[in-house]
């Protein structure tokens, strides 16, 4: 095992910068994902990591030793990738092994280290299976156990479910973390599958333009975004946003507005922001007991349903402008998107009223920052205070 630092790590490549002044610190025996959008810089930090790619300025520590400038080979790393890469004249005894012959372990040495690599990853018996009679996770086994092979302090994984089926990938996931358990080693992991990056990391790095937003674990990341990025990134399906301006008695903008307590903001009235609320934080008003610190009702109008059979995703417009065709359905300044339960009585093109979940705002200053990750009731006014649409008042 082994802790990994990156410290102002920078790579460019002549006009374009894929890597700006990486600051990461994975400790040892950690497991880390690297996540965001395709072209963030994730995959370019991993082989920096890796030594498949010399930084432009600053350094890469693993262990005690400063690798800035050392070969793969020296580095004490094991890398998994997206393209499997097994080599399909060999069995899968010879596929694992391949990396030890090469570097001329004894016989023994190699039959200990394939056996139990082989029982690690559930493929004890088919060693002498040759790829094309393999599943496809299957052969995803072999090339960890190819890594596992050679003991390395760090493995590095480059999307390597990428290539799987959604069934597949899920129990591919499970078998990494117990993989995880099992080796107590560090373990750096590249996706932009956030739903990966959830559910097997110890902490998340999330990556944009180059730039590390936040490194946390996932619950954190998901529920105390330092961003507006990382609140419309994690989390599936997105953040509701809606832009406006605070008020002397809280938020408004264009299609609702809501009193909350400011006197703990370091904001003036009429500053930019925008307001963040999760799917899963906005409820129909008979939906009662759901929210903590419910708004007064916003009207909005049903437009399109999305059954997930254990809930349904329900976009709401909330203007008079419903309209039709491509991009007017599930997104727009107007639209809020709700979850709520399977057995739902709310059909497409009712006209209905919701609440939000005051103690779930999330709001955000002109930059982009976090300002706050709740927000509570006005202190002279109940629970359920704040203003409409416009068809009714505040309390």
């Amino acid at each position: 095992m082994a802790r990994v630092k990156l410290d102002g790590v920078t790579k460019r490549y002549d006009d374009v910068t894929a890597v700006e002044d990486m600051n990461l610190d994975i400790r040892d025996g950690e497991f880390v994902c690297l996540v965001g959008p395709s072209g963030c810089g994730k995959s370019t930090t991993m082989e920096t990591i890796a030594g498949l790619t010399k930084p432009t300025s600053g350094s890469v520590n693993i262990g005690d030793r400063d690798v800035t400038r050392l070969p793969p080979k020296d580095r004490g790393i094991s890398m998994v990738f997206q393209n499997i890469a097994l080599f399909p004249h060999m069995d899968v005894y010879d596929n694992i092994s391949f990396g030890l012959r090469l570097r001329d372990y004894d016989g023994e040495e190699i039959d200990r280290r394939v056996e139990e690599a082989a029982e690690i990853v559930q493929m004890s018996g088919m060693l002498d299976r040759m790829p094309d009679e393999m599943s496809g996770g299957q052969r995803q086994r072999v090339a960890i156990a190819r890594a596992i092979v050679r003991q390395p302090e760090v493995f590095l994984m480059d999307e390597p479910l990428a290539n799987l089926d959604a069934k597949l990938r899920v129990s591919m996931r499970t078998e990494l973390q117990r993989l995880h358990k099992e080796l107590d080693t560090t373990i750096i992991y590249v996706t932009h599958n956030q739903a990966e990056a959830m559910t097997m990391s110890d902490r998340i790095a999330v990556l944009n333009q180059g730039e590390l937003q936040q490194h946390d674990p996932p619950l954190v990341c998901y529920n105390e975004p330092t961003n507006k990025f990382v609140a419309g990134f994690i989390g599936s399906p997105s953040m509701n946003f809606t832009a406006g301006e605070l008020t002397a008695t809280g938020f408004s903008s264009e299609y609702f507005d809501v009193e909350f307590d400011t006197g703990d903001f370091e904001r003036h009235v009429g500053d930019s922001v925008d307001l963040g609320i999760r799917p899963e934080d906005v409820s129909p008003v008979e939906a009662t007991g759901e929210a903590r610190d419910p708004t007064h009702p916003v009207d909005a109008t049903v437009d399109v349903m999305e059954p997930m059979g254990d809930e349904i995703f329900v976009y709401l417009v909330l203007s008079d402008d419903v309209g039709v065709g491509m991009g007017r359905g599930a997104s727009g300044a107007d639209r809020l998107l709700m979850s709520v339960s399977p057995d739902s009585t709310i059909e497409e093109g009712d006209d209905i009223s919701v609440r939000l979940d005051r103690a779930k705002f999330h709001l955000f200053d002109g930059r982009g920052e976090a300002i706050t990750h709740s927000v509570a009731s006005p202190a002279n006014s109940t629970a359920d205070a704040g203003a409409g649409t416009g068809t009714e008042e505040a309390e």
